[in-house]
C-alpha cells in the first residue's frame, strides 16, 4: 500500500515548492506487536495441553523454547521490520534449572537476542529482591546469589530490554522504582507503552526483598502517567500489565467475552485512550474484549505468543482497528534464528551434566499436584515430609509446604529414577527452611487463613507432613471451617496453649502467600538448608530404606465433611 502522496502545496513558500513537500501519510498505518508473558525461563520446549477452536477435545503438543520464539519473531519481522516484541512480566523466576541454576541470566540473554524490547515486571522478577532485579536489568556480578551470578557469562551485561513498573514506588523518592513507561517511534507514530504489576505483589514475594517499595493501585498508576506521555507526543497507548484473569473459552477464540478476574476491573478503570492491554500472571491464554478494549494473554512457558495488529490514523493517532491472534510456538515451523539456536545448544551443554545427575528411584512416574477434595496433593505431602525430615533433629514436629512453591509435577523417566533436574524444576526458587515456634491456637488460625488470606485472590490449602491431620467443613463460614476436635498431631489433639516447633520455607516464614500467622511465629531460625536439598535427601533416604517415595493418591491427612 502506498502510504505517502507528494502533491504540490501552493500555500508553502517557493523554496519548498522547488523541492516538493512530503505530507503526512493519509492511509492507516499498520503497527504490529508480538507479546510474551510468564516465560519463567523456559529456554527449552515443554508439554502444552490446550483446547482450540480448530480441534475437538484437549490437545497436547510440545511447544515453546526460546529458539522457536526467536525464529517466529524473526519471521514476522521480515513481514514488518518495525515490529515490537514486548513482555508482560515473569519472564524470569520459578524457572527450570537450565536458567535458574545460572541466576536466570541465560533467559535474559536469550530474550535479548530474540529482540525483546520492553516488558512490565512481574512478581517473580522480585523473587530475589530489588537489588537483584536491578542487577538483572543493568548487569554486573554483585549479587545475593554469588554461587549463580556471572557463572554462565563472566561479563553479564543485564537485560537488553527495558523493564517498566508504573505502580512500584520507591518510598525514598516517591517516584517509580523503574521507568513507568516508554515511547517508541513506529513508522512515524509515537506508541506509548506503560508497565504495571499486580498490586498484591508484596503478598507473594519475600518481604525482606522489597523493603522500601510500595505497590500501588494498577489503574490509578497507569492513568497518572498519561498526561506526561501526551506531553512527550505519545499518540497510541498500550498497557503491559502482570495481572490477569481466566475464561473457559479456548486460548485462540477471537473476541472472547467470558473473561473474569482482577484484570477486568482494572481495565474498566483505565483512561479511554488505552485500547490494548497485554496481560499476564494467570497463565491463561485469551484474546478478549472488555468494554470495547482488547485484552490479551498468551499461555505460560513460551507456549503461545500473541500477535497484535493495530491500524492507526497517522494524523490523529486514533486506533481504527485491532486484530489479535494467539499462535502456538510449535518447534520447526519457522526458519531457525541461528544465533539463538546456538545459544540454546550451549546452555543445554553447560547444564546437562548437573541436571542429569541421578538422585533416587521413586514409586511412580508422576508425583503430581492434583488436589483431593480437601486440597491435599501427593507432591505437597512429599515435600512437607522432606521439610520435617530435614529438621526433625532440631525438634520440628510439623512441616508445611505452600502450593504456589511447587512449579511442576515431579515427572521422571520410565526407569523411575529422579534426576536433580527433575527435582529442581519442581522447586526452582532456592528457598531455605526456617524453623519456628507456634502455639496450637496460632496453628488453628493459620489453617483458617487458607480460606481468608488477606490480599489473596484464591484458596490455597497448605500441605502438611506425616503425623499432622485435620478435617474441614466446606459449608461452614470462613474462620470456622476447621473442625476443632479433628486437628491432631501424632494421634493427640492439638493443645491451643501448647507450643509446637514447625518448619516451612523462608517465603512462608515471612508471611508470604498471604499467611500472616507465620509472620507472627516466634524463635525463628533459618537453617540455611535449601528446600531442594531437603527433598533430594528425602528421596535418597526413602530409596535406601526400600520405600521409594511417591504415590498415585494423596496420603489422606486433610479431609472434608459437608
Amino acid at each position: 500500500m502506498n502510504l505517502y502522496s507528494r502533491p504540490l502545496c501552493a500555500a508553502l513558500a517557493a523554496a519548498f515548492l522547488s523541492a516538493g513537500c512530503a505530507t503526512r501519510p493519509t492511509a492507516p498505518i499498520e503497527i504490529n506487536l508480538v507479546a510474551l508473558n510468564d516465560f519463567h525461563g523456559h529456554l527449552d520446549a515443554t508439554k502444552f495441553q490446550y483446547t482450540s477452536i480448530h480441534a475437538s477435545g484437549q490437545q497436547t503438543a510440545q511447544a515453546g523454547g526460546v529458539d522457536t520464539i526467536a525464529a517466529a519473531v524473526q519471521a514476522w519481522r521480515r513481514e514488518d521490520k518495525d515490529l515490537l516484541f514486548v513482555g508482560a512480566g515473569d519472564l524470569i523466576g520459578a524457572s527450570p534449572a537450565m536458567s535458574s541454576m545460572w541466576a536466570d541470566e541465560p533467559a535474559l540473554e536469550a530474550l535479548t537476542m530474540a529482540g525483546m524490547r520492553i516488558s512490565s515486571v512481574g512478581n517473580h522478577e522480585f523473587d530475589n529482591g530489588r537489588a537483584e532485579l536491578l542487577r538483572q536489568q543493568r548487569g554486573g556480578c554483585e549479587s545475593v546469589r554469588p554461587e549463580k551470578a556471572c557463572q554462565f557469562s563472566k561479563d553479564f551485561r543485564g537485560a537488553g530490554f527495558t523493564y517498566l513498573a508504573a505502580n512500584v514506588i520507591d518510598d525514598a523518592t516517591g517516584k517509580p522504582f523503574l521507568p513507568a513507561y516508554r515511547i517508541e517511534d513506529v513508522k512515524g507514530v509515537k506508541v506509548g507503552l506503560i508497565g504495571a504489576v499486580l498490586r498484591n505483589t508484596a503478598s507473594v514475594v519475600l518481604a525482606s526483598g522489597i523493603v522500601g517499595l510500595t505497590f500501588e493501585d494498577e489503574a490509578a498508576a497507569i492513568n497518572r502517567v498519561i498526561p506526561a506521555m501526551r506531553a512527550e507526543g505519545a499518540q497510541v497507548f498500550v498497557v503491559l500489565i502482570h495481572e490477569g484473569g481466566t475464561t473457559p473459552e479456548p486460548f485462540d477464540k477471537p473476541d472472547c467475552s467470558a473473561l473474569k478476574g482482577p484484570v477486568v476491573d482494572i481495565v474498566k478503570k483505565l483512561d479511554p485512550a488505552i485500547r490494548v492491554i497485554v496481560s499476564g500472571h494467570s497463565h491463561t491464554g485469551f484474546q478478549c474484549k472488555v468494554d470495547g478494549r482488547v485484552v490479551t494473554q498468551g499461555e505460560m512457558g513460551g507456549h503461545v505468543l500473541s500477535r497484535i495488529k493495530m491500524m492507526v490514523d497517522p494524523a490523529s493517532g486514533a486506533v481504527a482497528d485491532i486484530a489479535v491472534r494467539n499462535v502456538i510456538m510449535k518447534p520447526g515451523e519457522y526458519p531457525p534464528d541461528a544465533r539463538v539456536s546456538a545459544f540454546l545448544r550451549q546452555a543445554k551443554e553447560r547444564s546437562e551434566a548437573a541436571l542429569a545427575r541421578p538422585v533416587a528411584r521413586v514409586a511412580v512416574r508422576s508425583i503430581h499436584r492434583k488436589e483431593s477434595a480437601g486440597g491435599e496433593t501427593v507432591l505437597g505431602g512429599l515435600i512437607a515430609d522432606a521439610v520435617l525430615a530435614a529438621t526433625k533433629a532440631q525438634g520440628v514436629q510439623i512441616g508445611f509446604m505452600n502450593m504456589g512453591g511447587m512449579r511442576q509435577d515431579l515427572d521422571v523417566e520410565a526407569n523411575l529414577t529422579a534426576t536433580y533436574g527433575d527435582v529442581q524444576i519442581v522447586l526452582p526458587f532456592g528457598n531455605t527452611i526456617v524453623v519456628m515456634d507456634m502455639s496450637g491456637a496460632q496453628i488453628r488460625a493459620l489453617l483458617e487463613q487458607q480460606w481468608a488470606r488477606p490480599g489473596a485472590s484464591s484458596v490455597s490449602v497448605l500441605q502438611v507432613s506425616d503425623g499432622f491431620s485435620y478435617r474441614w467443613n466446606k459449608a461452614a463460614p470462613k474462620g470456622q471451617r476447621v473442625i476443632r476436635d479433628s486437628v491432631t498431631l501424632n494421634g493427640k489433639a492439638l493443645d491451643d496453649a501448647a507450643m509446637y516447633r514447625v518448619a516451612g520455607n523462608n517465603f512462608l516464614a515471612e508471611g508470604g502467600d498471604s499467611f500472616p500467622a507465620f509472620a507472627a511465629a516466634a524463635n525463628k531460625r533459618d537453617t540455611q538448608i535449601r528446600d531442594i536439598d531437603a527433598v533430594v535427601q528425602f528421596l535418597v533416604q526413602q530409596d535406601k530404606a526400600g520405600k521409594p517415595a511417591g504415590s498415585d493418591t494423596p496420603p489422606g491427612r486433610i479431609g472434608t465433611v459437608q
